[in-house]
């Protein structure tokens, strides 16, 4: 596929990942955002209230193939009227970035060629071992119910975690 100079510069501009600020500036105020914790085998996903204060736990997205699964999350979003995704990058303990994180970009980047979406990535290194000792310490749930509710549960400990970080 060959692009012209404008068209490359366009496309550039369209995937590209935003910092929490500028998310924050480029998505009207009143509007919710979607958070994503993205598994190997499912994708969890959180909403925002419209004041950005609190995020909770919406969905999980059996993962399929991508289109299908961007297509539900673009469907959440038009569902919720959200103005922009908070994704979870999973970093190395040691800040690198290996072959989830890696992957996390691609669905991102992926992402952009179905619709341009407002999109931030928010450092969710422990969040998932997080949420599962919340689960069992304090909700006693077992393993068959965590399953139901760790990975949307861990999207809302990622966007809500975003969200704290704008508020600091």
């Amino acid at each position: 596929m060959h692009f012209d100079r404008a068209a490359r510069q366009s496309y550039r501009q369209a995937v590209t990942v935003l910092s929490l600020e500028d998310l924050a500036a480029s998505t009207p105020p009143g509007t919710p955002w979607l958070g994503l914790d993205l598994g190997e085998k499912t994708i969890g996903v959180a909403a925002s209230d419209v004041t950005r204060m609190i995020a909770s736990p919406l969905s999980l997205i059996r993962k399929t193939k991508f289109t299908d699964d961007a297509h539900a999350v673009l469907k959440l979003m038009d569902g919720r009227k959200a103005s922009g995704l908070v994704i979870g990058l999973p970093l190395n303990m040691d800040g690198s970035e290996g072959p989830r994180a890696q992957s996390c970009r691609a669905f991102a980047r992926n992402l952009q060629r179905i619709r341009a979406v407002p999109c931030a990535f928010q450092d969710e290194r422990l969040s998932t071992s997080a949420v599962e000792r919340f689960l069992i310490e304090e909700l006693d749930l077992n393993r068959k119910r965590r399953a139901n509710v760790v990975d949307r549960t861990a999207a809302a400990w990622i966007l809500q975690g975003a969200l704290d970080r704008l508020r600091a």
